[in-house]
């Protein structure tokens, strides 16, 4: 069986983790097959050491322009491919040579995206999504609540879609943070005193701006119980030079002394974070999956979330849950899982055990399934992807 692996947006939060954990799976459970990740080459090696039946095919054009995909198809039809995996949503048509298998991650273009352009640009991103959908052999969904989406906005019938869910990489479970990782924090980072962290994008319906109203909040009430008096809010995510609403936010909320915006930091760096918090907090609007409130609970941090879209559904009953909407709530939560010890322990040994419900071997082994199904069928029927 020949694969192909559109990797262009392995750089990419979400799918960027997404892509590296499908492949370095792959790669340890699959030595029969052929697999040919097209995009940078650089990018390849973000995925570690892969045996030889890995090939990395040079494609420089992004994944979102016309000319891109013309490459693309003429990559896949040259090397004769089985099958093709999109790892993300698309609408630009493919015209591949063989089926494809595509994932979904979630609809946010078509939520929040839609409020931007023309009607008739919305009207025909939709239409051509959709088209991309019906067309695939496969659709995979990432959780129930994406499935259920999908479902809902484009018609797509419920026993065509798969759901595949996410896990964390492998890098979040490798123990607990030593004497020295907490060193390299306190002497790269100045973080040495206690803090409320938030790791992510940072986009409108991540809810930052409320984050930093809450703990602001929080500060107020715990300064009358005389509780954590240095207790920071640490938000590492995108450079801040792109979000001046976030800076206005704190200075409103008087709390410049308290916030702290890192930026991007590397995962083995990211790890020790999670593992020092008090509380990792992650009130989003809206997620497809949501993995960091998972990557913290592997670190058995206390996790304070949303219970809106796939959230209650990756964070089971391992987490305080919280309408995103609603500031002191949010404050309340934060306040309770800082501050309340038998809650802290019950939550503590609950998210070690949620985090082990998902995992990249069992998800990867179920997508290779689906590749030798839709390989096996295209190949007995003759037809090739429109």
């Amino acid at each position: 069986m020949k694969v192909a692996i559109d990797i262009r947006r392995m750089t990419e939060f979400g799918i960027g983790t997404y892509i590296r954990n499908v492949v370095r799976t792959l790669a340890r459970l699959d030595r029969d097959s052929t697999y040919y990740l097209i995009g940078l080459p650089a990018k390849v090696a973000e995925c570690g050491p892969l045996p030889a039946s890995f090939h990395a095919v040079p494609l420089a054009d992004r994944e979102n322009t016309l000319k891109g995909n013309f490459e693309f198809r003429a990559i896949v039809r040259r090397l004769d491919c089985d099958v093709v995996h999109i790892p993300h949503l698309f609408w630009i048509p493919r015209g591949l040579p063989c089926p494809y298998v595509v994932t979904v991650h979630d609809l946010l273009e078509h939520m929040y995206g839609a409020r931007e352009g023309s009607n008739l640009r919305r009207s025909l991103h939709l239409q051509l999504t959709r088209r991309a959908l019906h067309k695939a052999a496969r659709v995979l969904a990432v959780s129930q609540f994406t499935k259920s989406e999908i479902e809902q906005t484009f018609g797509i019938p419920g026993e065509r879609i798969e759901v595949v869910y996410n896990a964390i990489d492998e890098r979040f479970l490798r123990g607990h943070a030593s004497q020295s990782d907490c060193d390299l924090i306190a002497e790269r980072y100045q973080v040495n005193y206690p803090f409320i962290l938030y790791a992510g994008a940072i986009r409108p319906h991540k809810n930052v701006v409320r984050t930093i109203e809450a703990f602001s909040a929080l500060k107020t009430e715990l300064e009358k119980e005389g509780q954590f008096p240095d207790l920071k809010l640490i938000i590492i995510g995108d450079d801040l030079s792109s979000h001046p609403d976030l800076r206005r936010t704190v200075i409103r909320s008087g709390v410049q002394n308290d916030v702290r915006f890192l930026g991007f930091v590397p995962i083995e760096v990211l790890r020790i974070f999670y593992d020092v918090a008090k509380v990792f907090v992650f009130p989003s609007l809206y997620e497809g999956f949501g993995l960091p409130p998972l990557e913290a609970m592997a670190h058995g941090t206390p996790v304070v979330t949303s219970n809106t879209s796939s959230l209650p559904e990756v964070a089971g009953n391992a987490a305080v849950m919280v309408n995103p909407e609603n500031v002191f709530e949010i404050r309340r939560a934060l306040q309770k899982a800082l501050l309340d010890p038998a809650l802290r322990v019950r939550m503590k040994q609950r998210g070690y055990e949620q985090a082990q419900r998902f995992s990249w071997t069992i998800s990867v082994a179920r997508i290779l399934e689906i590749y030798r199904e839709v390989a096996g069928k295209a190949a007995s029927s003759g037809i090739a992807a429109d």
